[in-house]
């Protein structure tokens, strides 16, 4: 696993949800502040993006963008001024297709896919994190080539539902979101983590330690997979990373053992193995430690933190 691919599925729960709508004239829907993380696709057409305390962002057939906060927002037709935000209608109250009792003729027709993953945010990774409120990411012709590869087909399986369909969606789903956040990484974003993902010693000592939590890593081991010193791998990874590489690695460990926790039931033992702790006791103290609660705890509540 990598980090952007580790980041992700270290939090993300269940299935994620999206529907698929066309309308016409004049429009205005409400998204609610949500837990998770939002997206928009624009199939067809043009519309506008109001974020709560954000600048209205404009958006043309092939552009997507995601809310990773689950920033509350306007989807609309144009800029509205407050009153018309005001009156927004929930889009949770909206039938399939144009909304009864709006103009569904005429041309400028939006097509729009909608929808969320849901995140568990007690274990989000600071890359994640670091992610801003509103992440667009325009239609460029030559750019981020997967990403415009999953927006075609996920509008050609949403557009014409064949056999294997119900498997498709929601894996092409999953991709759209690994394709933003990598999208956004490589847009020259600022940030400590597009950074430290750019600099071969920080990136290679995190790919080392994403690619096997268990193995016995040391500064020295690090240090070498990233063919530097290490006093040269401390400076350079902390100062982009935000904590040491030691640190770093003990973080990640316990992260990805409560998403162990969260996805199966190995007893513990096998998870403390897992993520490199020599017995189910260190890993245990290790455990409530960081979390609070014991792994049986958090695997018994359904390993979501409150």
């Amino acid at each position: 696993m990598d980090v952007v691919s580790d980041a992700i599925a270290a939090v993300r729960v269940g299935r994620a949800e999206s529907r698929r709508m066309r309308v016409h004239g004049r429009w205005c829907t409400r998204f609610a502040p949500y837990g998770g993380a939002g997206f928009h696709v624009v199939l067809e057409g043009s519309c506008w993006l109001l974020p709560e305390g954000g600048a209205a962002v404009s958006l043309a057939a092939g552009d997507a963008v995601l809310l990773p906060h689950g920033t509350g927002h306007v989807m609309a037709d144009s800029p509205a001024d407050a009153a018309a935000v005001a009156r927004a209608v929930p889009f949770e109250t909206l039938p399939a297709g144009a909304p009864a009792g709006w103009d569904a003729g005429g041309p400028g027709g939006v097509e729009l896919l909608c929808g969320k993953y849901r995140l568990d945010r007690s274990r989000l990774h600071p890359l994640l994190r670091e992610l801003p409120s509103v992440v667009h990411l325009p239609n460029r012709v030559g750019r981020h080539p997967e990403l415009r590869a999953a927006v075609d087909l996920l509008g050609g399986e949403l557009g014409d539902p064949r056999p294997g369909s119900e498997m498709a969606v929601p894996h092409l789903l999953d991709l759209l979101l690994v394709y933003m956040v990598r999208s956004w990484t490589a847009e020259g974003a600022r940030g400590a983590w597009p950074a430290a993902l750019g600099d071969p010693v920080a990136a290679a000592a995190l790919r080392a330690v994403h690619a096997d939590p268990a193995a016995p890593w040391s500064v020295e081991r690090l240090a070498a997979e990233a063919g530097v010193s290490r006093a040269t791998l401390s400076r350079r990874f902390t100062a982009l990373v935000g904590r040491p590489p030691m640190a770093y690695l003990a973080w990640w460990r316990l992260t990805r053992a409560a998403a162990l926790l969260r996805e199966g039931s190995e007893p513990l033992s096998a998870v403390a193995r897992r993520v490199g702790y020599g017995s189910a006791y260190a890993f245990s103290h290790a455990f409530s430690r960081e979390f609070g609660t014991t792994p049986g705890r958090w695997r018994a509540a359904g390993a979501v933190a409150p």
